[in-house]
C-alpha cells in the first residue's frame, strides 16, 4: 500500500495553513478528528456533559479497544491518561519505591521522569551509552542484578533522531524479573509496536504527536500480571469504587484511571488511532522515514549547520544547531514565515545534553504529511537565516 499523501493534506485543515515540522511536539488533526471532537463538544452544549458522556461510552470502549491493537495488547491493559507525563508520574508513583531505591536510566531519559525519581529520593543510575549513543546493552547487562528496583527508558528522545533498541533491553531484564517502563511518547504511530516482544511492564504515549489525536489525553499500557503490583498514590470513585468491603481496587489498568476526563478528546484520540491503523503503521513509518532522511540530507549540505542526532534506526526528529542562532530566535523567526519548528533546552534531556555538551539544539520532526516542496521551502528559509 501507498499513501495517498494529497488526499491526506486535503483531509488536514492545517496543511494550506502552515508549513508544519514540528511533529514530535504535535500533529495537526484531521478533518475528520476534529469533527468528532466537536460532536461530542456539542452534544454536552445541548444534552448536559454527564448525558453526552455516558451517550459516548461506547465509542470510548472501542478508543481503548484500538489504542490496545495498535500496540499488541489486551483492552484491559490500558488506561486512558490525561497526556504523557500524567501517565508515567502515575505508573510510577503507584509502583511505591522507597527513598535510596536503585534505579537505572538511559542517557537520553525524558527530564519530567528523571525529575520524578530526583524528587523521589532514589539513587539513579545512567547505563552508559554505546558507540551510537544507544543504551549500551554490555553495560546494562552488567548492571542488572536483585537491587535494581526499575529500568526506565525513553525509546526516542526529545532532543534528536536515536531510537533505542528497546527490544533488546526488554529481553536483558525480563531475564532478571525487574519492572521495565518505557515511554514511547515521539514512537506511538510513528512506527510499529509491540509490547510483547518489547517485554515491558508499562508503555506510556499521548495522542497529540505522531497519532496526530487532540493534546490532553494519552494511554499507559500496564502488562496484565504487573497490575496487581501498582497501588495508585491516590484514587478516585473510577478506580477504586466504595463497595460493602470498602474501597477496592480496579483490576488492570483502569485502577490508573480518573473518573474526570473530557470524553471529547478520548473519542478524537481513537478516531486519530484508528486512522493510523487504516493507513498501516509498517506504511506510516516507511514514509516517515523517508522524509527524515532526506531532510538530513538537505540540512547536512547547508553552512553552518550541524546535525545532531545518534543512533543506528533514526525517527522522525531531525535535530540540529544553526551557528549564531539561538533556539527560541530561530524558531520565532520561521514563524513569521509560517513554518513550525521546536527546540529542546537542557531541561528536557539533561543527562545526554550534558554529555554532549549542547545547551539547545533545533528540531525539525516530519510527518507522512510532509513533502519534498515544504523540505525545499524550509531548507531555504534556514539557508537564508544562516546567511
Amino acid at each position: 500500500m501507498t499513501l495517498d499523501i494529497a488526499r491526506l493534506r486535503a483531509e488536514t485543515p492545517g496543511v494550506d495553513r502552515v508549513l508544519h515540522l514540528n511533529h514530535a511536539g504535535s500533529s495537526l488533526l484531521s478533518a475528520a478528528t476534529l469533527a468528532g471532537i466537536e460532536a461530542q463538544f456539542r452534544r454536552e452544549a445541548e444534552l448536559g456533559s454527564m448525558e453526552a458522556g455516558a451517550a459516548a461510552a461506547g465509542a470510548i470502549d472501542a478508543a481503548r479497544a484500538d489504542i490496545a491493537t495498535l500496540i499488541g495488547a489486551a483492552a484491559d491493559e490500558i488506561a486512558f491518561t490525561g497526556g504523557n507525563s500524567d501517565g508515567w508520574g502515575r505508573a510510577f508513583a503507584a509502583l511505591r519505591l522507597r527513598p535510596g531505591d536503585r534505579v537505572l536510566v538511559g542517557r537520553s531519559e525524558w527530564g519530567g521522569n528523571l525529575a520524578c525519581l530526583e524528587r523521589a529520593g532514589l539513587a539513579v543510575e545512567t547505563v552508559p551509552a554505546d558507540e551510537y549513543g544507544q543504551i549500551s546493552l554490555e553495560a546494562l547487562a552488567g548492571l542488572l542484578d536483585e537491587r535494581v528496583r526499575l529500568l526506565a527508558l525513553t525509546w526516542a528522545p526529545a532532543n534528536g533522531g536515536l531510537i533505542q533498541p528497546a527490544a533488546a533491553v526488554g529481553r536483558l531484564v525480563r531475564a532478571v524479573g525487574v519492572p521495565y517502563f518505557i515511554d514511547a511518547a515521539q514512537i506511538v504511530g510513528q512506527m510499529p509496536v509491540d509490547v510483547a516482544k518489547l517485554g515491558c511492564d508499562v508503555l506510556v504515549a499521548p495522542a497529540r504527536k505522531h497519532l496526530r489525536g487532540p493534546r490532553g489525553v494519552g494511554f499507559a499500557y500496564v502488562r496484565r500480571d504487573f497490575a496487581e503490583r501498582l497501588d495508585p498514590a491516590f484514587v478516585d470513585t473510577r478506580s477504586a469504587p466504595i463497595g460493602p468491603g470498602g474501597a477496592l481496587l480496579q483490576p488492570g489498568a483502569r485502577r490508573l484511571e480518573s473518573a474526570e476526563c473530557a470524553p471529547a478528546l478520548r473519542i478524537g484520540f481513537g478516531l486519530a488511532v484508528r486512522h493510523a491503523l487504516d493507513l498501516g503503521v509498517d506504511h506510516i513509518r516507511a514514509a516517515i522515514a523517508a522524509r527524515a532522511e532526506s531532510l538530513r540530507a538537505r540540512l547536512a549540505a547547508l553552512p553552518g549547520v550541524a546535525l545532531c542526532d545518534l543512533g543506528v534506526e533514526r525517527s522522525g526528529l531531525v535535530a540540529f544547531t544553526l551557528d549564531g542562532w539561538s533556539g527560541p530566535r530561530a524558531q520565532a523567526a520561521l514563524a513569521s514565515q509560517k513554518i513550525n519548528i521546536g527546540f529542546n533546552g537542557r531541561a528536557y534531556t539533561p543527562l545526554d545534553m550534558d554529555a554532549r555538551g549542547l545547551a539547545e539544539v533545533l528540531r525539525a520532526s516530519v510527518s507522512y504529511l510532509t513533502t519534498e516542496d515544504e523540505l525545499d521551502r524550509f531548507t531555504a528559509a534556514l539557508a537564508a537565516l544562516g546567511a
